[in-house]
């Protein structure tokens, strides 16, 4: 305050201490503890210049002591970094995946019965081992007919994986605009190309809440015969056995030759092509 301009003693007054206080203090040399503070403050901003503006904390105390030989400790090598407005290169942000006001929302609330086909698929990825290491398979399936509309197999779950999925069943079946295209939260379907995917085509995107398989049940039960029916029969030597054998499944089998019992035991593409269910 004093620096400021205010008289020492009104400043003393407001601080309601002694002026012989503020003389002698004024006077009185640095404390060791200063001292000490002022040549470590110098040695850290050395350290972290010399890591050119890399090293946090944590590091610096590990070059003070083991590089150099300084007794420190960690929290006092925080305390003096801040001070000094130092602090290191953190790592690359997380990517936080943006949820579209579209997917914000159950549009489906486990109604999945529908009175004609490309009203409503439904959408998710499953996984199954080989002794390659694991196949990842994206199947979108008409809520209507259980018909596979599409499909797509990879060595691995990215966004693409689920993208040509989509892609595919957008190409087969050409929906109009306003048919429902529902999945979980998994970050493949939260991106942006198969959002976008979906948007351009004139889909509406729908996810159920987190963690709730019964939100996407009719998926899921499709997943539970596959398992039954294919995957769990043998042990897989390499993934292009098990590609084979899902690409067999879905196409010949399931949407040709599997009579489904919601369906009065006809097949999906039977269904779908007889007039007096439809």
């Amino acid at each position: 305050m004093a620096g400021e301009g205010i008289p020492v003693e009104v400043a003393c007054r407001v601080l309601d201490v002694s002026v012989s206080g503020y003389y002698a203090w004024l006077t009185r040399p640095p404390s060791q503890r200063a001292v000490r503070h002022a040549w470590l403050t110098d040695v850290i901003t050395e350290v972290h210049q010399a890591s050119r503006s890399i090293y946090g904390a944590r590091r610096i105390h590990a070059e003070l002591t083991l590089g150099r030989g300084i007794t420190i400790g960690h929290g006092q090598v925080e305390l003096l970094m801040r001070r000094a407005g130092l602090q290191g290169v953190t790592g690359r942000p997380k990517w936080r995946r943006v949820k579209p006001d579209q997917i914000a929302t159950d549009l489906v609330d486990r109604q999945f019965s529908r009175t004609g086909p490309d009203q409503l698929w439904v959408t998710d990825i499953t996984e199954h081992p080989t002794r390659e290491g694991k196949v990842y398979c994206c199947v979108v399936l008409d809520a209507y007919s259980r018909r596979v509309v599409g499909w797509s197999i990879d060595s691995s779950p990215n966004a693409a994986l689920v993208t040509n999925a989509l892609g595919m069943a957008i190409d087969t079946r050409r929906p109009r605009a306003g048919t429902l295209i529902h999945s979980d939260h998994g970050v493949q379907f939260g991106s942006w190309v198969f959002t976008q995917r979906a948007k351009d085509s004139g889909l509406v995107p729908s996810m159920g809440s987190v963690g709730d398989c019964y939100d996407n049940a009719m998926i899921e039960s499709f997943w539970s015969r596959m398992q039954v029916e294919l995957l769990d029969r043998q042990r897989w030597r390499t993934r292009i056995e098990l590609a084979n054998a899902i690409f067999e499944y879905l196409e010949i089998w399931h949407n040709r030759q599997r009579r489904h019992s919601a369906l009065g035991m006809l097949t999906p593409i039977q269904f779908e092509n007889t007039p007096t269910v439809a």
